[in-house]
């Protein structure tokens, strides 16, 4: 499986080089991927997440010595989860919550911009404006909101390249998880990146929802920022076997994880079975938000909950041995090991 083609890093290495994203290429967020931040919330408004956020945030810059605030670029992202449905979307009171801490850095709402995969889900989560009423447009909060399926923010030269082929030569062959057979375009073997977190941010903000997942085993954080932020994404949600080795490489993307500041987990609700599709049957929540730079670490978190719910019910357990969190560690993304957790918690 090929990372990234050469001409990718030809282009990008004198566009990142001078400014490296917060955390350089060098990657300083290594000396604090054993830290989590847990902030125990007074419930689920506007005014609980704002306080809830301003005290990571805060808590985060003492740490790291890493400002959230404009840099060379003067823009900042932040990417939402939609997939699952208005049922289980990233909660709208903790986006404005992010916003307006970013806008109290000196951001102004047109530098912030929120970045989803597809237009339905965003609209039926309410983070655009249903159809009925375009006066509002594609807006949330005064920010604007990218849909990256419109491929307005995909360039040709920034992609993750794989042997699999695209969906439509996979639903045409008639053994789908055997031999593919015949050659395939170019491009079907390329997944294109989303361009504006990888050149055109400062640093960028995950905000993933979790659930459980047939192929990954756990949809979170590290799927959030990979999977559900590329093109030609579903040839891998059918691939148990390449989609692990995927999430970790398009994580390890040196471009993407140097401007990738952190990730918040809200438990205001989680799936532990019949994800990622929302099925309220089977969630839970609790009032906290947890807060690290380290994906690997949040994903071993929540799948230890996914699993105590599972096996207090009844339903089969997800291996501990998951190779989705296997492999993303071994590329240095970030450790797994719950016992080595720097817990942070306020108030």
């Amino acid at each position: 499986m090929k990372l990234l083609a050469a001409a990718l890093f030809a282009c990008s290495t004198s566009v990142i080089g001078a400014t490296g994203g917060i955390w350089g290429l060098k990657d300083d967020r290594e000396a604090f991927t054993s830290m989590v931040w847990e902030y125990a919330l007074s419930g689920f408004g506007d005014s609980a997440y704002r306080a809830g956020v301003k005290a990571l945030f805060r808590s985060f810059e003492e740490s790291t010595g890493k400002n959230l605030a404009p840099g060379s670029e003067g823009r900042v992202g932040i990417k939402i989860y939609t997939n699952s449905g208005r049922g289980l979307s990233t909660p709208m009171p903790l986006v404005k919550a992010v916003i307006g801490e970013l806008v109290d850095r000196g951001y102004e709402r047109r530098q912030i911009f929120l970045i989803d995969v597809e237009e339905f889900k965003l609209r039926d989560s309410g983070y655009i404006s249903p159809l009925s009423d375009r006066q509002r447009g594609d807006v949330f909060d005064g920010v604007p909101v990218y849909i990256l399926d419109s491929a307005d923010h995909f360039d040709p030269v920034w992609y993750y390249e794989s042997p699999l082929p695209a969906m439509s030569q996979l639903a045409s062959n008639a053994e789908l998880f055997g031999s593919f057979g015949g050659e395939t375009l170019p491009d079907e073997r390329k997944s294109f990146l989303a361009k504006p977190l990888l050149t055109d941010v400062d640093f960028w903000i995950n905000i993933p929802m979790v659930t459980d997942h047939p192929t990954m085993g756990i949809n979170g954080a590290l799927v959030n920022a990979t999977l559900w932020n590329i093109g030609n994404r579903n040839r891998f949600f059918v691939s148990p076997a390449n989609a692990p080795i995927a999430v970790a490489e398009i994580a390890a993307i040196p471009e993407l994880a140097s401007g990738w500041a952190m990730t918040l987990v809200p438990l205001e609700r989680y799936q532990f079975i019949g994800g990622p599709v929302f099925n309220s049957l089977y969630t839970r929540s609790e009032s906290l938000l947890w807060m690290s730079v380290n994906p690997v670490i949040l994903d071993a978190l929540m799948l230890r909950r996914v699993n105590n719910y599972r096996r207090s019910l009844g339903f089969p357990v997800i291996s501990d041995n998951l190779p989705l969190l296997n492999y993303a560690e071994s590329l240095g993304i970030g450790t797994r090991d719950l016992s080595r957790i720097q817990w942070i918690r306020f108030p």
